[in-house]
Protein backbone atom coordinates (compact mmCIF):
# COMPACT_ATOMS: atom_id res chain seq x y z
CA UNK A 1 0.00 0.00 0.00
CA UNK A 2 0.98 3.59 -0.77
CA UNK A 3 0.09 6.69 1.32
CA UNK A 4 2.13 9.86 0.17
CA UNK A 5 1.11 12.66 1.96
CA UNK A 6 2.32 16.55 2.51
CA UNK A 7 0.71 19.46 4.12
CA UNK A 8 0.03 22.05 2.45
CA UNK A 9 -0.95 25.85 2.67
CA UNK A 10 -1.22 28.48 5.03
CA UNK A 11 -2.41 26.11 7.45
CA UNK A 12 -0.37 23.31 6.94
CA UNK A 13 -3.05 20.68 5.71
CA UNK A 14 -2.37 17.34 5.25
CA UNK A 15 -3.18 15.95 2.25
CA UNK A 16 -2.75 11.88 1.11
CA UNK A 17 -2.77 10.24 -1.83
CA UNK A 18 -3.60 6.33 -1.21
CA UNK A 19 -3.18 3.85 -3.80
CA UNK A 20 -2.31 -0.38 -3.65
CA UNK A 21 1.48 1.01 -4.89
CA UNK A 22 2.99 2.73 -7.15
CA UNK A 23 1.97 2.94 -10.99
CA UNK A 24 -1.62 2.61 -9.82
CA UNK A 25 -5.35 4.39 -9.33
CA UNK A 26 -5.19 6.82 -6.38
CA UNK A 27 -7.69 8.34 -4.35
CA UNK A 28 -6.90 12.16 -2.99
CA UNK A 29 -7.86 12.60 0.27
CA UNK A 30 -8.22 16.43 1.52
CA UNK A 31 -6.36 18.55 -1.49
CA UNK A 32 -6.67 21.69 1.08
CA UNK A 33 -5.26 25.18 -0.01
CA UNK A 34 -2.55 25.77 -2.37
CA UNK A 35 -2.07 21.43 -2.69
CA UNK A 36 -2.83 21.07 -6.32
CA UNK A 37 1.16 21.60 -7.11
CA UNK A 38 1.81 19.24 -4.36
CA UNK A 39 -0.73 16.55 -5.79
CA UNK A 40 0.50 16.84 -9.08
CA UNK A 41 3.96 16.14 -7.89
CA UNK A 42 2.88 13.40 -6.08
CA UNK A 43 0.86 11.92 -8.81
CA UNK A 44 4.37 12.15 -11.64
CA UNK A 45 6.94 10.79 -8.56
CA UNK A 46 4.82 7.60 -7.92
CA UNK A 47 3.10 7.48 -11.71
CA UNK A 48 -0.73 7.46 -10.28
CA UNK A 49 -3.65 7.34 -11.61
CA UNK A 50 -6.07 9.80 -9.87
CA UNK A 51 -10.13 8.26 -9.71
CA UNK A 52 -11.58 10.34 -6.83
CA UNK A 53 -11.65 12.69 -4.63
CA UNK A 54 -13.02 12.18 -1.14
CA UNK A 55 -12.93 14.94 1.61
CA UNK A 56 -12.99 14.36 5.75
CA UNK A 57 -15.53 17.70 6.13
CA UNK A 58 -16.17 20.78 4.31
CA UNK A 59 -13.37 23.50 6.29
CA UNK A 60 -11.79 25.08 2.93
CA UNK A 61 -8.16 24.36 4.42
CA UNK A 62 -9.49 21.01 3.39
CA UNK A 63 -11.14 21.82 -0.05
CA UNK A 64 -9.70 24.83 -1.32
CA UNK A 65 -8.19 22.97 -4.17
CA UNK A 66 -10.48 20.51 -4.94
CA UNK A 67 -12.68 21.86 -8.05
CA UNK A 68 -9.06 22.32 -9.79
CA UNK A 69 -7.39 18.82 -8.82
CA UNK A 70 -10.94 17.46 -10.23
CA UNK A 71 -10.96 19.53 -13.15
CA UNK A 72 -7.08 18.22 -13.86
CA UNK A 73 -7.96 14.60 -13.22
CA UNK A 74 -11.74 14.12 -14.34
CA UNK A 75 -12.27 12.36 -11.33
CA UNK A 76 -15.68 13.06 -9.04
CA UNK A 77 -15.30 14.46 -5.10
CA UNK A 78 -17.39 13.05 -2.44
CA UNK A 79 -18.44 15.05 0.90
CA UNK A 80 -21.06 14.72 3.79
CA UNK A 81 -24.30 16.84 2.68
CA UNK A 82 -24.73 18.46 5.60
CA UNK A 83 -21.07 20.22 4.67
CA UNK A 84 -21.85 20.51 1.08
CA UNK A 85 -22.84 24.33 1.42
CA UNK A 86 -18.82 25.12 2.65
CA UNK A 87 -17.84 24.54 -1.11
CA UNK A 88 -19.75 27.30 -2.33
CA UNK A 89 -19.61 29.21 0.70
CA UNK A 90 -16.75 28.20 2.68
CA UNK A 91 -16.75 31.97 4.76
CA UNK A 92 -20.33 30.63 6.17
CA UNK A 93 -18.12 27.57 7.38
CA UNK A 94 -15.82 29.85 9.16
CA UNK A 95 -17.65 32.31 10.53
CA UNK A 96 -15.34 35.12 8.88
CA UNK A 97 -13.97 36.74 5.99
CA UNK A 98 -11.73 35.01 3.98
CA UNK A 99 -8.26 37.45 3.56
CA UNK A 100 -7.36 37.61 -0.09
CA UNK A 101 -3.72 38.13 1.10
CA UNK A 102 -3.33 35.00 3.00
CA UNK A 103 -5.59 32.85 0.43
CA UNK A 104 -4.52 34.22 -2.77
CA UNK A 105 -6.87 33.24 -5.73
CA UNK A 106 -9.36 30.65 -5.03
CA UNK A 107 -11.51 28.78 -7.15
CA UNK A 108 -14.79 28.68 -5.14
CA UNK A 109 -18.00 26.24 -5.95
CA UNK A 110 -18.58 22.71 -6.72
CA UNK A 111 -16.33 20.33 -9.02
CA UNK A 112 -18.23 18.78 -11.98
CA UNK A 113 -18.77 15.81 -10.12
CA UNK A 114 -19.54 15.99 -6.81
CA UNK A 115 -21.10 12.83 -4.97
CA UNK A 116 -22.63 12.92 -1.28
CA UNK A 117 -21.15 10.34 1.42
CA UNK A 118 -23.84 8.36 3.55
CA UNK A 119 -23.01 7.13 7.22
CA UNK A 120 -21.82 3.55 6.91
CA UNK A 121 -20.65 3.61 3.43
CA UNK A 122 -17.92 1.14 1.92
CA UNK A 123 -16.18 3.29 -1.14
CA UNK A 124 -14.70 0.70 -3.43
CA UNK A 125 -11.97 3.13 -4.95
CA UNK A 126 -8.49 2.63 -6.40
CA UNK A 127 -8.96 -1.05 -5.49
CA UNK A 128 -9.20 -0.29 -2.19
CA UNK A 129 -12.20 -0.76 0.09
CA UNK A 130 -12.70 2.35 2.57
CA UNK A 131 -15.42 2.21 5.11
CA UNK A 132 -17.16 5.83 6.06
CA UNK A 133 -18.09 7.01 9.32
CA UNK A 134 -20.09 10.18 10.39
CA UNK A 135 -17.74 12.06 12.95
CA UNK A 136 -19.80 15.35 13.77
CA UNK A 137 -18.29 17.69 16.25
CA UNK A 138 -15.71 19.92 14.45
CA UNK A 139 -18.18 20.23 11.58
CA UNK A 140 -21.77 18.85 11.39
CA UNK A 141 -21.00 16.76 8.06
CA UNK A 142 -17.14 15.77 9.32
CA UNK A 143 -16.40 12.45 8.38
CA UNK A 144 -13.50 9.46 8.97
CA UNK A 145 -12.20 6.88 6.79
CA UNK A 146 -10.52 3.62 7.48
CA UNK A 147 -8.74 1.16 5.69
CA UNK A 148 -9.14 -2.12 7.15
CA UNK A 149 -5.61 -3.74 8.54
CA UNK A 150 -4.29 -6.65 5.29
CA UNK A 151 -2.54 -9.75 5.93
CA UNK A 152 1.00 -10.20 5.87
CA UNK A 153 2.58 -9.22 2.55
CA UNK A 154 4.89 -11.34 0.99
CA UNK A 155 7.95 -9.83 2.50
CA UNK A 156 6.47 -11.09 6.04
CA UNK A 157 5.22 -7.20 6.82
CA UNK A 158 2.11 -6.63 8.26
CA UNK A 159 -0.21 -3.72 7.28
CA UNK A 160 -2.45 -2.14 10.11
CA UNK A 161 -5.57 -0.65 9.82
CA UNK A 162 -5.46 3.25 9.12
CA UNK A 163 -7.65 5.75 9.73
CA UNK A 164 -7.81 8.98 8.08
CA UNK A 165 -9.05 11.17 11.01
CA UNK A 166 -9.61 14.39 9.51
CA UNK A 167 -10.37 17.24 12.26
CA UNK A 168 -11.61 14.80 14.92
CA UNK A 169 -8.65 13.04 16.31
CA UNK A 170 -5.34 14.55 16.20
CA UNK A 171 -1.33 13.31 17.85
CA UNK A 172 -2.29 14.46 21.56
CA UNK A 173 -5.57 16.63 20.85
CA UNK A 174 -8.60 16.72 18.97
CA UNK A 175 -10.54 19.84 16.27
CA UNK A 176 -11.92 22.66 17.83
CA UNK A 177 -15.57 23.48 18.30
CA UNK A 178 -15.62 26.84 18.32
CA UNK A 179 -16.95 27.34 14.31
CA UNK A 180 -20.29 27.06 13.14
CA UNK A 181 -21.39 23.58 13.34
CA UNK A 182 -19.09 22.58 16.26
CA UNK A 183 -20.30 20.69 19.13
CA UNK A 184 -18.15 19.44 22.17
CA UNK A 185 -20.14 16.97 22.98
CA UNK A 186 -20.79 15.78 19.61
CA UNK A 187 -16.78 15.36 19.12
CA UNK A 188 -16.77 13.59 22.71
CA UNK A 189 -19.52 11.25 21.02
CA UNK A 190 -17.60 11.12 17.92
CA UNK A 191 -14.41 10.16 19.29
CA UNK A 192 -16.38 7.35 21.80
CA UNK A 193 -18.16 5.82 18.68
CA UNK A 194 -15.20 5.72 16.00
CA UNK A 195 -12.26 6.01 17.42
CA UNK A 196 -12.48 3.75 20.78
CA UNK A 197 -13.38 0.60 19.32
CA UNK A 198 -10.30 0.19 16.84
CA UNK A 199 -7.27 -1.86 17.74
CA UNK A 200 -4.14 0.49 19.14
CA UNK A 201 -2.23 -0.95 16.04
CA UNK A 202 -4.50 1.28 14.14
CA UNK A 203 -2.51 4.15 12.31
CA UNK A 204 -4.04 7.59 13.03
CA UNK A 205 -3.49 10.02 9.41
CA UNK A 206 -5.00 13.09 10.70
CA UNK A 207 -6.03 16.58 8.84
CA UNK A 208 -2.59 18.65 10.61
CA UNK A 209 -0.01 17.63 12.36
CA UNK A 210 1.78 14.14 12.38
CA UNK A 211 0.93 10.77 12.25
CA UNK A 212 0.04 8.31 15.42
CA UNK A 213 -1.94 5.88 16.56
CA UNK A 214 -5.02 4.37 18.12
CA UNK A 215 -3.08 2.90 21.03
CA UNK A 216 -0.41 6.06 21.76
CA UNK A 217 -3.66 8.45 21.68
CA UNK A 218 -5.90 6.19 23.85
CA UNK A 219 -3.22 6.52 26.99
CA UNK A 220 -1.75 9.95 26.50
CA UNK A 221 -4.26 12.22 24.72
CA UNK A 222 -6.94 14.10 27.34
CA UNK A 223 -9.82 14.13 25.48
CA UNK A 224 -9.69 10.09 24.34
CA UNK A 225 -8.82 9.52 27.98
CA UNK A 226 -11.83 11.43 29.12
CA UNK A 227 -14.65 9.67 26.79
CA UNK A 228 -12.92 6.29 28.27
CA UNK A 229 -12.82 7.18 31.74
CA UNK A 230 -15.45 9.73 32.20
CA UNK A 231 -13.17 11.67 33.49
CA UNK A 232 -12.16 15.90 32.82
CA UNK A 233 -9.83 16.86 30.43
CA UNK A 234 -8.60 20.39 31.92
CA UNK A 235 -5.57 22.23 31.58
CA UNK A 236 -4.89 20.08 28.00
CA UNK A 237 -3.02 21.60 25.21
CA UNK A 238 -4.98 23.70 22.46
CA UNK A 239 -7.26 21.96 20.17
CA UNK A 240 -6.56 22.05 16.29
CA UNK A 241 -8.32 22.78 12.76
CA UNK A 242 -9.17 25.87 11.11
Amino acid sequence: MLVAGFPAGAWGTNCYLLAPGAGEECVIIDPGHQAAEGVAEAVAKHRLKPVAVILTHGHIDHTASVVPVCGAHGVPAWIHPADRYMMSDPEKGIGQVIGQPLMGELTIGEPDDLVELSEGASLELAGLELSVAHAPGHTKGSVTFRLPGQAASPAGEEFPSVLFSGDLLFAGSVGRTDLPGGDQAELLQSLARVCLPLEDETVVLSGHGPQTTIGRERATNPFLREVATGGGAEGVPPRRGM
